[in-house]
This record gives C-alpha cells, structure tokens and sequence, in this order.
C-alpha cells in the first residue's frame, strides 16, 4: 500500500502536512477494502493503523480490536500474531502506551513475533521509546522464545 509507505516516510522526515495526506489516500485506499471484504481481519487492522496515523483514536482502536476478533491467534498462529502487533502499534500511535505494551507482551511470548531488531529500530515504535514497559520488551525480545 503505497500511500501508507509515503505517510510513515514524510512522518520519519517530520513533513506532516505530507503525511497525513497520504494517510488520507491510504484510508480511501483502505476503507475499500474493508468494505468489500468485512470479515477479514487484515484489512482492519491495517486500517486501525491508518486511523491511528490520522489521530483517530476512537475509530482506529475499534478497527484494531476487529481485527483481532476477527482473526484470533488461537485460530491462526501467525497471522492472528500480526493482527495482535498491529493493534499494539495503533494503541502506540493514539497514545494508549498501556494497550501498546499490553498486546507487545503477548506477541512477543510467540515465535516468529515482532523481532528485537524491529522493536530497536522501526519508526512504527518511536511513540514508545523511552517508556519503561516497552524498554523492558524490547529487552525480553532479544532472548530466544521458548517452544512448549
């Protein structure tokens, strides 16, 4: 999704008014998909995000949580993982650092989780630096999980 690319890198360049035009596209973009396709989790989760990135808390918590109603980990292991990072990062984005950390713990208790290498470095976490939570994550994320 090319416009959601554009508005994390004019974000990461500190050109919002680029930003969160691409944030616009992006949702227009999204906003179908979910339309066409209700039931895939997926398709919410990303754009929890895209709300997230346009300061629409409420909408982008809401779309996060469908997301991973919809797809649960229980029911698929790796892409119900994903639907748990997501909802982290859009609870990162909207401020809700408890949410972002609480949903950061259980992902990363799974195999194949969000990485160490992506907590330290990717911008999708900058909202998150420096708190307490995430730094302790980020730390238990470099050991390796543990299969039962």
């Amino acid at each position: 999704m090319r416009p959601f690319v554009e508005g994390v890198i004019a974000r990461t360049t500190n050109d919002e008014h680029k930003a969160q035009f691409a944030f616009a596209a992006a949702r227009a973009e999204q906003g179908k998909t979910v339309q066409a396709q209700p039931d895939y989790g997926p398709a919410w989760c990303e754009l929890g995000v895209i709300d997230a990135a346009l300061g629409r808390k409420g909408e982008a918590l809401r779309e996060g949580r469908r997301a991973v109603e919809l797809l649960p980990v229980e029911r698929d292991s790796v892409n119900g993982l994903h639907m748990i990072e997501y909802l982290a990062m859009t609870a990162a984005w909207v401020g809700e650092k408890d949410l972002a950390c609480e949903q950061l713990a259980k992902a990363i208790r799974y195999p194949n989780a969000v990485s160490y290498g992506e907590l330290k470095l990717m911008p999708f976490w900058d909202p998150l630096r420096g708190e307490p939570r995430f730094e302790k994550l980020v730390e238990e994320a470099k050991k390796p999980v543990a299969l039962k």
